[in-house]
């Protein structure tokens, strides 16, 4: 895609004038950085609160269309325990395909509406393939309504809940995967307390008339920095989280994955989504290969598509992210290998650029995660990240 077919989301001009270094990504003109620098730009995340523009992934409520629940439809392609969510609720799931591929993985609130309305949030480079899956699997059950005149924004990191209760007290309530309707600067907006960094934090829904001018209100703290794409990876590999479409795909399975936390206990016992037949025989007898957390040694980082190979130099899997931790102090990578090398503390090696450097298999998240959690919220446990 050339810059004039590049879709831009209501902050561009914003990430433009703040000096945000322009990339493609997803079919946007997305910032990668700015001046700050990504390592500092992840540090000041960890430290205080970044403001990321997430505004291109894909929203959406989802409607019954004969009054029925709607989350009763989509756990035919979902296995988390999606009735169950009460208003205000959300819970992290995933689309799966015939063959317990997959597809994607979202975020599905139930909304406060008395019709019981789910809002969903998709990643970037899959809402028009979900959105078409949804309609074909499930279109003469549910409607799924793209909002498409909204900006999406993160604030994120242990200042975040301060900086959002200047202007709304009632955000500092929320429990992680909470989310409510609050009034920001005169606006109504959908907040929710989660995120992709690891951190304590919340994303914002706008309309997208008024996103500018919200980003514009948080970025008059000093305690909030802009964040771009650069930093949000790091951010998210830190802290053990998968990149659609890079950590799974298509092709791999909740269990190869490592996120069986988001197949239902209930669901599990009843079998009924797309693809069971293999999660389930995989659940019970082990699966071939799983993903895993990777420590090179030394500073070299192994990037995506890095081999790996077994203490013989024999090939046994690939790097799917990797990079370095600025919070870790060192390189950090997630990839997958045959379960018989998947154990914490096996010794492998990473072909980084032909040659063999020695890792480690490591536990994930490779450092503390710092959401807030309240007991009473189901949910949360179904939150824990790792192999």
């Amino acid at each position: 895609m050339t810059d004039d077919t590049l879709l831009k989301t209501p902050l561009y001009d914003l990430h433009v004038a703040q000096g945000g270094k322009m990339v493609p990504f997803a079919g946007y003109s997305m910032p990668v950085q700015y001046p700050l620098g990504i390592m500092k730009e992840h540090e000041f995340t960890r430290e205080k609160a970044g403001l990321f523009d997430v505004s291109h992934m894909g929203q959406c409520f989802i409607h019954s269309k004969d009054g029925s629940d709607p989350a009763a439809a989509i756990e035919k392609l979902m296995p988390g325990a999606l009735q169950v969510l009460k208003p205000g609720k959300m819970r992290y799931t995933l689309l799966l395909n015939e063959d317990g591929g997959i597809e994607d993985d979202l975020m599905v609130t139930r909304t406060h509406d008395a019709d019981g309305k789910l809002y969903v949030v998709v990643n970037a480079a899959c809402k028009d393939k979900d959105y078409d899956i949804l309609e074909e699997k499930l279109g003469h059950l549910i409607t799924v309504e793209p909002l498409e005149d909204r900006g999406l924004i993160a604030l994120q990191g242990p200042r975040a809940v301060a900086v959002l209760a200047e202007l709304a007290p009632e955000v500092a309530d929320l429990g992680f995967m909470e989310a409510t309707a609050v009034t920001l600067e005169g606006v109504v907006c959908w907040v929710s307390r989660s995120g992709y960094t690891g951190e304590d934090g919340y994303e914002i829904s706008v309309p997208e008339s008024e996103a500018k001018a919200l980003a514009e209100r948080l970025l008059r703290s000093g305690d909030v920095e802009l964040i771009g794409l650069g930093a949000r990876d790091s951010l998210r590999l830190e802290a053990g989280l998968c990149l659609s479409g890079h950590d799974f795909d298509a092709t791999i399975s909740p269990v190869e994955a490592g996120v069986t936390f988001a197949l239902g206990k209930k669901r599990r016992e009843d079998g009924d989504f797309a693809g069971a037949a293999r999660i389930l025989k995989e659940l019970s007898e082990g699966p071939s290969k799983v993903r895993v957390g990777l420590k090179p040694a030394g500073r070299a980082p192994a990037r995506e598509g890095t081999p790996i190979a077994d203490a013989d130099g024999n090939e046994i899997g690939i790097v799917t992210s990797g990079g370095f931790g600025p919070t870790v102090g060192g390189p950090v990578a997630m990839g997958f290998v045959p379960t018989a090398f998947a154990d914490e503390g096996t010794e492998v090696q990473l072909m980084i650029r032909g040659k063999a450097h020695a890792a480690v298999v490591a536990k994930t998240p490779f450092i503390e995660q710092r959401y807030v959690r309240k007991k009473s919220i189901l949910s949360l446990d179904l939150w824990r990240i790792g192999p």
